[in-house]
């Protein structure tokens, strides 16, 4: 899988084997455009891939939370102003599932995630400009957090994120990353 896949901003530590992704993130990392903070920032880690057409992709991933707003997860990318990440973040004083849609202004939705054990398994469909992402529940269910609307070309960058805005070093792991046919449009549910 490493040999498709490539870093936007790569961090400082990393590591790719058996289907497991490693990273540590660099100092004061993210992915933001403008709303309420004011700032634009992308310097976050982003491992990807290119895919053409409808897709899922899932992953699972834990990480080492510890600061306001440590995020791993996946992404979708067509540019830097066009993008959906989502992930496990660290805001209003515990770890939550965000989702961060830009069409040059990023808009974050805040989750919480029931039964939290460490890891969340995660999964992120587009159907042309329609996106959506379903978190993982410990019986094997997915339930649906975001649907949202994004002018897409027909390939864009699908991979793991990760980023530490008010410090460096979040270690995170993502295993079992995958990138394949979507879902049916009836599993939204």
């Amino acid at each position: 899988m490493s040999a498709v896949m490539s870093w936007l901003n790569e961090p400082p530590q990393w590591s790719d084997q058996d289907g497991v992704i490693r990273a540590v993130t660099g100092l004061k990392t993210d992915f933001w455009r403008r709303t309420f903070y004011g700032y634009v920032t992308d310097n976050g880690h982003f491992y990807h891939r290119p895919v053409t057409g409808d897709f899922t992709a899932e992953v699972v991933v834990s990480a080492g939370h510890s600061a306001l707003f440590d995020q791993a997860g996946l992404m979708l990318r067509a540019g830097e102003r066009t993008w959906l990440k989502t992930g496990l973040e660290v805001t209003s004083g515990a770890v939550q599932l965000s989702t961060v849609l830009t069409r040059d202004h990023s808009d974050l939705s805040v989750v919480p995630v029931p039964g939290y054990r460490g890891e969340l398994a995660l999964r992120l469909t587009r159907f042309g400009s329609a996106v959506c992402v379903h978190r993982g529940d410990p019986d094997g269910s997915w339930q649906l957090v975001r649907l949202g609307h994004l002018d897409l070309p027909e390939t864009v960058d699908v991979g793991v994120m990760c980023c530490s805005p008010q410090r460096a070093g979040l270690e995170v792991t993502f295993r079992d990353f995958r990138v394949g046919e979507p879902i049916p449009r009836d599993g939204l549910e």
